[in-house]
């Protein structure tokens, strides 16, 4: 091996490579044993593959760490990882652990543990860098920090206290919101709500926005009713009603009375369609222009970088009102029709008028359809009155067509080869045991 001590966070991020140099995946974490008599030992690594599945990379199949890369042999199972009760994740469970100095001191936080290497293919945790409690008056100091040796600290019953997330959410930081939502679910549900709890708004709305409804409810549940409002209203409309609509009556009402009260009124209206019609899954803040509006004013809008694609596919032209429900709908102008046109041609002069839009009472199954059969990445959404009230985009109709637990399930998993670079050759190379397992759009 190339580097004989690696601090953990700092590996994760890392990239993984094959030794041709062709890029596997990404280092998510490191996993260790406990020893009686001796340090833990590492075993292996959750890497993140292309599709976002996490897997096990074994310490026997790592052939050097260092320079920020792995370097495997190239062979990697791509079953879903899964952890045993023995395992310690050293990213997801030991930093921001609490421990106690076997000198006397007191009482440290962890902030990074070292790993070294003892042998061919044999890892252990050496050193830890912990931090001790801040002592002085300034408001804004931190403690002291030291290198200790794993011998001399002692792990805390934390006692139901929550653990810091501080440093697992530094290492997460570069992550997609849809990868760090991947990320939580693998933990265990403890410290994904820690987790959950210390992110900021927009970021914990962005993560609830990909999550599971489920899940989603746990951690607004952990929330005081303040925090879950704050974080309810940065969230897309039709997200924060799905999630709503899974809380008891009370709380819902209680959280929709706090949000402000032009995003709550957006959630109420989604909650007074059946889940599964156009009305249940579209968005209410779709990019919405007056048939006077030219092709540059429309191209601009598409262009904030904060919208999300599926939104900034089209813009709707209807007659005044320009906020859903607005005057009567006029049509659709789709992005690449803009471009084959100047930038002063009026948008009323060149509507889609191919797409017709559906009822919000219209099923799923129906949009689902539609969609499929015309190519197109969203539809509008009008009412009986042919008033736009929003769209239905792709992204929406995929939240209803996959199963609930789409982002955990494994059941194609056996039909997965293992990954390789060598393409001539599928690997024989026996498994791991089984038993381990955007903000809105609206223009005014």
């Amino acid at each position: 091996m190339s580097t004989t001590r690696i601090f953990v966070a700092r590996l994760a991020g890392c990239g993984v490579f094959d030794r041709s140099g062709d890029r596997l995946g990404r280092v998510r974490d490191v996993v260790v044993v406990y020893r009686r008599a001796a340090p833990p030992r590492v075993v292996g690594m959750v890497v993140e593959i292309p599709g976002r599945r996490r897997v096990f990379l074994s310490i026997g199949r790592i052939v050097s760490i260092g320079a920020g890369q792995v370097i495997t042999t190239g062979l990697i199972s791509v079953r879903r990882f899964e952890q045993r009760a023995s395992e310690v994740r050293v990213v997801a469970e030991l930093l921001g652990q609490r421990i106690t100095l076997n000198d006397g001191s007191g009482e440290s936080t962890v902030e990074d543990v070292a790993i070294e290497q003892v042998g061919p293919a044999e890892w252990e945790v050496g050193q830890v860098f912990v931090r001790r409690p801040r002592t002085g008056p300034a408001p804004f100091g931190r403690g002291a920090t030291a290198f200790v040796k794993w011998a001399d600290i002692r792990q805390q019953d934390t006692g139901g206290r929550s653990q810091s997330a501080a440093q697992l959410i530094q290492s997460m930081a570069d992550l997609p919101a849809a990868d760090l939502a991947s990320a939580l679910l693998d933990l265990p549900e403890q410290r994904m709500l820690e987790v959950a709890n210390e992110l900021t708004d927009d970021r914990l709305a962005d993560v609830l926005e990909e999550m599971p409804e489920e899940a989603g409810v746990k951690i607004l549940a952990r929330l005081g009713d303040d925090r879950a409002a704050d974080v309810l209203e940065v969230m897309q409309p039709d997200d924060a009603a799905d999630l709503i609509g899974k809380l008891p009556d009370e709380r819902s009402e209680a959280l929709l009375d706090l949000m402000e009260s032009e995003e709550a009124d957006d959630v109420r209206m989604l909650l007074a369609y059946d889940p599964d019609t156009a009305g249940g899954m579209m968005t209410p803040d779709p990019i919405i222009v007056s048939a006077d509006a030219t092709v540059a004013e429309g191209l601009a809008l598409i262009r904030r970088h904060e919208l999300a694609p599926a939104l900034g596919a089209a813009v709707c032209v209807t007659q005044p009102p320009y906020e859903p429900p607005t005057g009567r709908f006029l049509g659709i102008v789709h992005f690449q029709r803009m471009l084959r046109y100047p930038p002063h041609e009026r948008l009323g002069s060149i509507l889609d008028t191919q797409t017709d839009p559906v009822r919000a009472n219209t099923s799923a199954a129906e949009v689902s359809r539609i969609l499929a059969t015309y190519n197109l990445v969203q539809i509008p959404v009008v009412d009986e009155n042919h008033r736009l009230v929003g769209v239905v985009t792709v992204d929406d109709v995929l939240d209803r067509l996959l199963p609930d637990d789409w982002r955990s399930s494994d059941a194609d998993d056996e039909a997965l080869p293992r990954v390789t670079t060598d393409t001539s050759a599928v690997s024989t190379v026996p498994q791991r045991v089984p038993s381990r397992r955007s903000p809105r759009g609206r223009a005014r």
